[in-house]
């Protein structure tokens, strides 16, 4: 799976978990929401930085956002 896309599912992930919107998480990290919509695509590719934020932002640990996707439960 392409990093990108990987990076966006547990953006995604995560802030669902938290039961936010885009623009919630957006707000807490200082993003704009059409970029953290981009980055949840996987058409964006974010900085180190920008991963930062996010993750402070989520509560967890920037290396998270980089680990391989789970797969659902059933």
């Amino acid at each position: 799976m392409d990093i990108r896309r990987q990076v966006g599912l547990n953006v995604q992930r995560l802030r669902r978990d938290l039961d936010w919107s885009q623009e919630d998480l957006a707000f807490e990290s200082g993003l704009h929401r059409t970029y953290v919509s981009g980055i949840e695509r996987g058409t964006r590719n974010p900085t180190v930085t920008i991963l930062a934020k996010l993750a402070k932002a989520l509560g967890v640990a920037p290396a998270l956002l980089l680990d391989p996707v789970r797969k659902p439960k059933r």
